[in-house]
């Protein structure tokens, strides 16, 4: 038995300190989710990782779960069951930069989809969770972080050629 076991998969967390902003819902994350991931997939830095890491027949699968990972995040559904950071930890050519481009593009994509205070909350927890991943694999890569800030903001960002 452990100290802090993880509840059931589908428990409705509660949340203390904030109240899910009006108008978001299954729908915008989804929406969020999709057109982040069709942008990465054809970015100059991102795109390449993707390809190589998962396979185009896993994309569904893929989509699905990270949905399920930002419902449980900003509407606390706890549909994400998932460890990310092994899956992370496999990329061994995941770096700084590829984090500021992952953060810069998944802001872009808020703030063109949501209403500013929607996006506001997707971009604060995309930030805190990209540079604790960054965090995490930098020491689990050995490397001293005593003194690492977190990224600055990648700007002017890639856009993706228009179809």
């Amino acid at each position: 038995m452990t100290d802090n076991p993880r509840p059931p998969v589908g428990t409705q967390h509660q949340r203390v300190g904030w109240e899910t902003p009006a108008g978001l819902d299954e729908a915008m994350i989804a929406a969020v989710v999709n057109r982040f991931y069709d942008e990465a997939k054809r970015d100059p830095l991102l795109g390449p990782v993707f390809t190589r890491v998962i396979p185009p027949e896993a994309w569904p699968h893929h989509l699905a779960t990270i949905a399920d990972f930002w419902s449980s995040m900003l509407l606390g559904t706890g549909r994400y069951a998932g460890r990310p950071m092994p899956k992370h930890m496999a990329i061994p050519e995941l770096s700084d930069a590829h984090f500021q481009r992952w953060l810069a593009l998944f802001r872009r994509t808020a703030q063109e989809l949501c209403p500013p205070d929607i996006a506001s909350l997707f971009i604060e927890r995309s930030e805190r969770i990209g540079n604790s991943f960054r965090m995490n694999i930098a020491m689990r890569r050995g490397q001293d972080i005593k003194d690492m800030l977190p990224l600055t903001r990648e700007t002017p960002i890639w856009s993706p050629p228009q179809d």
